[in-house]
């Protein structure tokens, strides 16, 4: 769904999509596990910058829900996580805040996003949006395993008989100190 800024300068626009997985490319940061919803108001701002600069920002304000798997950051298996939240977003024209010169930004700024040309497509924001709601790092379980650094297989799964490796040479300065600390 796209934001056209002739659409909403005319009339704000209520949204309400369920989107099916693989309508947004996620990467390799999460995949989509059945429709995400989302719904909400898009409308126009006019931010008045002096007599003569209009500049129209894009208020989108709504709410988000989808069911997403992430690779565990230990042995990569789908990790189910469920994703939901408000979101209340203000967009400017890319390059209106553009100066000849570099500035540091002030906190409002910083939640100030941008959009290209005449409008916005809501699947960016809401592909931003869900990136940014799930963790950082998921694990299967608290005490995963993980793979095995030798033969790749997954540890929870087997019991692997890869013997633990030589001792990198670069620790051996290192081995004896543990023995001459007293305590």
């Amino acid at each position: 769904m796209f934001f056209a800024i002739p659409d909403l300068e005319r009339e704000p626009i209520q949204f309400s999509v369920a989107l099916p997985p693989k309508a947004i490319d996620f990467g390799g940061e999460a995949e989509q596990v059945g429709d995400l919803t989302s719904e909400g108001r898009a409308e126009v701002l006019h931010e008045h910058r002096g007599p003569k600069e209009i500049v129209p920002d894009i208020r989108l304000k709504g709410s988000l829900r989808g069911t997403f798997e992430a690779p565990c950051a230990r042995c990569v298996e789908p990790v189910r996580n469920e994703v939901a939240g408000d979101f209340d977003l203000l967009f400017r024209p890319s390059g209106v805040d553009a100066e000849g010169s570099e500035h540091s930004i002030s906190t409002p700024e910083t939640e100030i996003g941008y959009y290209e040309k005449d409008g916005l497509a809501l699947e960016d924001v809401l592909r931003e949006q869900v990136l940014l709601s799930l963790p950082a790092r998921s694990l299967c379980q608290p005490d995963c395993k993980g793979l095995c650094p030798r033969c790749g297989q997954n540890r929870n799964e087997v019991a692997c008989s890869c013997e633990q490796g030589p001792d990198d040479p670069r620790w051996e300065a290192l081995s004896g100190l543990g023995s001459r600390i007293k305590h």
